[in-house]
């Protein structure tokens, strides 16, 4: 199988674990500048984490750009690192939601896990 598929398949995905990160930016109190600085943490993680996915997929165009044809086996290993990508939005999310209690430790585990 040539990459070009592979590549269009994969700049999807990290393509929409960047948007989904955005998402989970919201200011639903009042007034709204309390609330813009109140979340914090939240722009925080999504900068930090839209970076992260911006040199995962610097990096994997690097490897593709190598690779002139996959086997089943890359195929496979490159669904893995994309189910690892898809899944990154969610620890992020968590992680700004509980920076500052008592599940902080438990989100950054997971954020650890998910990164």
């Amino acid at each position: 199988m040539r990459t070009s598929r592979l590549e269009a398949f994969s700049d999807g995905v990290f393509a929409i674990a960047a948007t989904l990160l955005v998402l989970d930016v919201a200011a639903n109190g009042s007034p709204l500048s309390a609330e813009l600085l109140r979340i914090w943490p939240s722009y925080v993680a999504y900068a930090v984490t839209f970076i992260s996915i911006g040199i995962a997929w610097i990096n994997h165009n690097r490897v593709l750009s190598l690779i002139e044809a996959t086997d089943t086996t890359f195929v496979m290993l490159n669904i893995l690192l994309l189910t690892v990508i898809a899944f990154v939005p969610f620890p992020t999310r968590l992680v700004a939601a509980h920076l500052f209690d008592d599940d902080a430790r438990a989100a950054m585990l997971l954020s650890a896990f998910g990164s």
